[in-house]
């Protein structure tokens, strides 16, 4: 488990994990953060924070404005109310590239990747904004153009060699089974060399050998690139097993968080889960 041992932290100080990891300061902030669809409030004033390299967890039961609240930090929503602070600045409504940009990237709930095309192409379309040649250079391929896309395949090859999936590099993913479509998503968000990376569900419908190799990756990930990680899992020994901090939610409320031993032992987290009377 990726428990931290810390006195109250410092926000610009962060904190040592007991396997020796150095998590940073705070890069992103939400800040009274409520969202409304029309008259239903699927996030109501939660803050809380992200620090740089930790793995951060957001956590409830279905309903609670978990995926809700991992679109207000992709940025794809836009809160009626509170602030998105990233790296000392408010963000102010953005359009996905430019969130891209910013060094953001996610995986999705349901698999979002192009089943025609083989491993390797849907790998090379997380570098697209790394590429800089015009439209005529890439045209013609030549010079500039050139040079980047051999750049650019040597990177995904490396994320492709990386997540252990060289032998189906070539395979159109239409053909894949579930669990290795999860993993060629992840290889695309990694391709775009994000700080943030935001993972949504990655263990849903995966067996036990599936999760515990996504769990390893995720790790791998976070030790080999200090990419900060923010994901939303509902599997808890997951979650415990992986987390720095854990933000807890219900009915769109924060309810808990902390470190996993304190969120394990939080009773309203507990109640929230378990159920409770109101007799």
């Amino acid at each position: 488990m990726n428990e931290a041992i810390h006195p109250p932290i410092d926000p610009n100080e962060g904190y040592v994990t007991e396997d020796g990891r150095r998590i940073g300061g705070v890069v992103m902030e939400m800040k009274h953060i409520t969202l409304r669809f029309g008259g239903v409030e699927a996030i109501k004033d939660i803050s809380f924070d992200i620090r740089e390299g930790e793995i951060r967890a957001i956590i409830g039961p279905n309903g609670a404005g978990k995926s809700s609240m991992l679109n207000v930090i992709s940025g794809f929503y836009n809160p009626q109310e509170g602030e998105v602070w990233y790296k000392g600045q408010i963000r102010k409504p953005m359009k996905p590239f430019q969130v891209a940009r910013q060094g953001i990237a996610r995986t999705f709930q349901n698999i979002a990747l192009f089943e025609g095309m083989s491993v390797l192409d849907n790998v090379m379309t997380g570098r697209l904004n790394h590429m800089k040649a015009s439209f005529l250079d890439q045209g013609f391929w030549w010079g500039k153009a050139q040079r980047e896309e051999v750049e650019n395949r040597e990177k995904a090859e490396q994320i492709i060699d990386f997540l252990e999936i060289q032998a189906i590099r070539k395979t159109p993913v239409g053909r894949l089974p579930y669990g290795l479509k999860k993993r060629v998503e992840l290889a695309r968000a990694l391709a775009a060399e994000p700080q943030i990376l935001l993972l949504d569900e990655p263990m849903a419908g995966m067996n036990v050998e599936e999760k515990e190799d996504m769990s390893r990756f995720i790790l791998d990930v976070n030790d080999e690139f200090g990419t900060t990680i923010v994901l939303i899992e509902h599997d808890m020994g997951v979650v415990m097993d992986l987390s720095d901090r854990v933000v807890v939610m219900d009915y769109g409320k924060k309810i808990g968080d902390g470190t996993p031993d304190e969120v394990r032992n939080n009773q309203e987290v507990i109640d929230a889960y378990l159920g409770v009377s109101h007799d």
